[in-house]
């Protein structure tokens, strides 16, 4: 093996840098730090160096036994029995139609109809669009979109307003007059020229007389539906008011066993571990001398080589990108901009009545009820969440019994990380500053620590978490022992349900 260790400076020499107050020429320490009447008290900077490390490490390691894991998301559908009227009609739709309007008199109570329903998610796993992200946008009737889960005798809802009304694909509807309620009486799942939506024969239970109406329904421009991107679509004021819902079924007495169906929610994913490597060595000389300040050494370089791995690993788990080729891991930022909700946090104009739009939209209940979220943020932001949560407190109080809706309400430490404490209308933001956030673009990470975990490879008897390595060399002719201590970690990070991380750039 090559030598790949250079011992002229394993020594324990110092220089003199040049800063603080006086002449440092005139007051050299000595090159082994020898005692000159210096002070006795040294400085040492202290900083939190690793938030998000410690978090995955303390509440989220789970060991494996292959570098290259795999997991498995699940996500319900019950809640997601809903389609967009795609095309409708007195007989059965043939092709995709970008007219809402349906006449005076075509549904009162006991009218047949048909109506075509499309869906934006995935019926294989049920993977949706998360808002603020195109990389991954699933699109009205495109491949595996199907909606299955329609079958006679269910009920379903169909909202619609006025028919001077326009509901343009990416406009909010404003104006939703009522809702029709319809029976399934057939269905049809393929329909001549609409193979990914599912063509319902219904009779109308809850009608409309008097006026025709405009369907609350998803059409573009033109009548390719399926071209029209929804991640930019705010979900409640925009795609909930589109959608029409199951809501039950009526079935006659004695009518016997119903029809049935089945999702299929799972989807699987792979993830692969890292090996990092954080190397020292010094002279048997360095280690035997007593020197000022530290007096070992040996444990003062020991020290910090631990922190400096602990940081190397703190920067692959936020900003790696998974490679197969070149045994890298993949990191919580590189995750989240490929398939998590992605905000804009322009902290000059962003206000707090912005910021709790983007939390309507990332905390919505339909895709992530969990309260299990950290916000890592830059020290910009940090500063700006605090400004903002303590204005209305310095400023505005005017009693104890009255409070913003957004408010810093209290500091902690969780594993050794300070956690501000933000109370919000969707819950507490528990928020800690990272300092890695500050050279990079991203300003803020919403990460749902239950679905990140730290993954270290463990497997017959061998632990490869944390593991050391010592070996002893002698070079040839010259009477110089050298160790050479290795720090080998080999783990990975994983992530997944999309949906539950979010990114403010």
């Amino acid at each position: 093996m090559a030598d790949l260790f250079q011992l002229d400076n394993l020594g324990a020499t110092d220089f003199n840098s040049g800063t603080g107050p006086g002449d440092p020429s005139s007051l050299k320490t000595g090159d082994l730090r020898r005692k000159y009447n210096f002070g006795d008290r040294v400085s040492e900077l202290a900083i939190p160096q690793d938030p998000f490390f410690r978090f995955v490490s303390k509440v989220g390691k789970k060991p494996t036994d292959d570098p290259q894991f795999k997991w498995t998301e699940k996500r319900s559908s019950w809640h997601k029995r809903y389609g967009y009227v795609c095309a409708h009609g007195i007989a059965k739709p043939t092709a995709v139609t970008n007219e809402a309007t349906i006449a005076d008199g075509l549904v009162a109570e006991g009218d047949i109809y048909y109506f075509a329903f499309g869906a934006d998610y995935k019926n294989k796993g049920n993977i949706q669009t998360v808002y603020g992200n195109t990389s991954t946008d699933v699109m009205v009737g495109t491949t595996d979109t199907q909606p299955k889960f329609y079958l006679p005798n269910q009920l379903v809802k169909i909202p619609y307003g006025a028919a001077a009304a326009t509901f343009s694909s990416a406009g909010a509807i404003s104006a939703i007059a009522d809702y029709l309620v319809v029976k399934v009486v057939e269905v049809d799942l393929a329909a001549a020229g609409l193979g990914e939506y599912a063509v319902c024969k219904v009779k109308v239970i809850k009608g409309t007389s008097g006026a025709a109406i405009e369907l609350a329904a998803y059409f573009g421009a033109t009548s390719a539906i399926d071209a029209q991107d929804l991640s930019s679509m705010n979900i409640a004021d925009v795609l909930e008011p589109k959608r029409s819902y199951v809501m039950g079924t009526a079935h006659d007495e004695g009518s016997g066993y119903p029809e049935t169906w089945k999702d299929q929610p799972y989807s699987t994913n792979y993830g692969r571990t890292q090996i990092w490597k954080t190397s020292m060595a010094m002279t048997n000389t360095a280690r035997a001398t007593v020197l000022k300040y530290d007096s070992n050494e040996w444990s003062r370089v020991w020290k910090e080589k631990l922190v400096e791995h602990k940081w190397d690993i703190e920067q692959s788990l936020l900003f790696g990108s998974q490679s197969d080729a070149n045994y890298t891991t993949q990191g919580i930022v590189d995750y989240v901009s490929t398939y998590g909700n992605a905000f804009d946090l322009n902290i000059a104009t962003k206000t707090a009545d912005d910021f709790l739009d983007d939390l309507s939209n990332y905390m919505d209940p339909r895709y992530n009820n969990s309260s299990a979220n950290v916000y890592f943020v830059s020290t910009a932001v940090y500063n700006w969440m605090h400004k903002l949560g303590g204005y209305f407190k310095n400023n505005l109080e005017v009693s104890s019994n009255f409070r913003a809706d957004f408010a810093m309400t209290g500091k902690k430490k969780v594993f050794g990380v300070d956690i501000t404490t933000f109370s919000t209308p969707y819950g507490d933001m528990n928020v800690a500053r990272n300092i890695h956030l500050d050279s990079t673009n991203i300003k803020m990470l919403g990460v749902n620590m239950k679905y990140a975990a730290y993954r270290p490879l463990v497997g017959n008897g061998v632990n490869r978490d944390t593991s050391v390595y010592v070996g002893v060399q002698t070079l040839e002719n010259s009477g110089i022992d050298r160790r050479v201590d290795l720090i080998l970690t080999e783990a990975g990070l994983e992530l997944s349900m999309p949906e539950c991380h979010a990114m403010w750039t």
